[in-house]
This record gives C-alpha cells, sequence and structure tokens, in this order.
C-alpha cells in the first residue's frame, strides 16, 4: 500500500506554512472574537444613551409634576402637607417604573 502524501503544502519551505497559519489563525480570532465585540460595544453605548436620555426625561417630568401640583393647589398644600407634591412625583415615577417592568417581560411575545 502506497503511503497518502498531501498536495497541500507540498514543497514549501516550514516558514511558508508557519506563516500561513499565523495569518490563518489572526484572520480567524478576529472573526470571531474582535468583530462581535464591536456589534456588542454599538448596542451597549445604544443602550446606555437611552438610559441616560429615559433618566433626564423621568427626572423633568417628576419635576413637572411636582411643580404643577405646588402651582395649581396654591395655599392650600402648607404647614404639614407640603410633602403632598413630592408624593404625586414619587407616585408617578413609580407608575412609570411599573409600566417600564411590566414591558420587560413581554419583550419575546411581540416580535
Amino acid at each position: 500500500m502506497a503511503p497518502v502524501r498531501s498536495t497541500d503544502g507540498a514543497g514549501k519551505p516550514l516558514g511558508t506554512l508557519v506563516n500561513e497559519l499565523t495569518g490563518l489563525v489572526v484572520a480567524y480570532v478576529k472573526q470571531e472574537t474582535v468583530e462581535p465585540v464591536k456589534a456588542l460595544g454599538r448596542f451597549v453605548a445604544f443602550g446606555v444613551a437611552g438610559a441616560l436620555l429615559l433618566a433626564v426625561g423621568g427626572g423633568a417630568l417628576m419635576l413637572g409634576v411636582v411643580r404643577l401640583v405646588q402651582t395649581e393647589t396654591g395655599p392650600h398644600l402648607h404647614g404639614d402637607l407640603t410633602w403632598t407634591p413630592y408624593l404625586a412625583g414619587v407616585l408617578v415615577a413609580g407608575i412609570g417604573a411599573g409600566w417600564a417592568i411590566s414591558r420587560v417581560g413581554r419583550g419575546g411575545r411581540h416580535r
């Protein structure tokens, strides 16, 4: 029985084979690690930007509710009731947080 001879790399010097192997390994590592990490970084950047915008908007909404209650109730909420507008702001924030939490669990079903 004759020995099986490979045609790949036949007659090439060892240095060339090592360089080809190194290039192949580097290309594979870039394909399987660097590119997915770049895509993940983009995803995280948009997530952080969205979270910051939601936080600023939620804070502005809470402040708006507090100022609305303070302005519209006028002199009625003085003395022991000065905390009431802040409770209204916290309630609005709690409703928004409850709505957001209820939407998190439903993400996969609506797609």
